[in-house]
């Protein structure tokens, strides 16, 4: 049997991955700030939710993130950035998912595939910014991508089926942005949940450190 371990499961696509694969049959532990108090922007939280769990897991998938923290909107011009804010975003969009990606390694097996993933944004791509802003989001998502990549590299040594991403949903309608779809034609979180694990059920060891988008293309870094 599939074995998943979802962080961020109260969110709208985290809810929706948790639901596709219970019902195809995977063992899928589910957690969340809202439901198990897990702070991923706090190391002994981490530790502690990752540190009581048994593996191995097939897939674990970090599914956090905000646009918005604190009030903190993305900025559209230089005059905007603010330290705290940009802080902020780092800590949770890029921090957190790497703190789990380290207390993960522990519960994905050595002898078979597995994946680990966490959601990023095409935002977060410097060959794809034709239209600049957003600055701290971007950036975050940007040093998320590298954390990947580079983590990758090192799990390859250990874990020579192990598949290693960063994934980029598309756009899709959840509270995170509805405030920002504007006429962007967007999916429900049950689509991009479809899409996401498609395109993971088509990975492979040769794609581990990669970046790619819900349709299963690589996308630019």
């Amino acid at each position: 049997m599939e074995k998943a371990l979802i962080i961020g499961a109260s969110g709208g696509i985290g809810r929706a991955l948790v639901a596709a694969l219970s019902a195809r049959g995977a063992a899928v532990t589910a957690l969340s700030r809202a439901g198990d108090g897990l702070d991923v922007t706090d190391e002994a939280s981490v530790a502690a939710a990752l540190g009581g769990l048994e593996g191995p897991y097939d897939l674990v998938l970090v599914a956090t993130g905000a646009l918005e923290i604190d009030g903190a909107a993305p900025e559209k011009s230089l005059r905007q950035v603010n330290a705290r804010a940009m802080m902020d975003q780092f800590a949770l969009n890029c921090v957190g998912p790497s703190l789990v990606l380290k207390h993960a390694v522990r519960l994905v097996p050595r002898d078979r595939r597995s994946v680990f993933a966490a959601l990023s944004a095409r935002v977060g791509s410097i060959g794809d910014n034709r239209f600049g802003g957003w600055y701290s989001y971007r950036t975050a998502k940007a040093a998320l991508n590298q954390m990947i990549h580079t983590g990758a590299i090192e799990l390859a040594r250990t874990h020579r089926q192990a598949v290693c991403v960063a994934l980029h949903p598309g756009t899709v309608a959840t509270p995170f942005t509805e405030k920002y779809l504007g006429r962007h034609p967007a999916v429900t979180p049950d689509e991009a949940a479809a899409h996401l694990l498609s395109v993971i059920d088509g990975l492979g060891p040769e794609d581990t450190g990669g970046f790619f988008d819900w349709k299963g293309e690589r996308v630019p870094w």
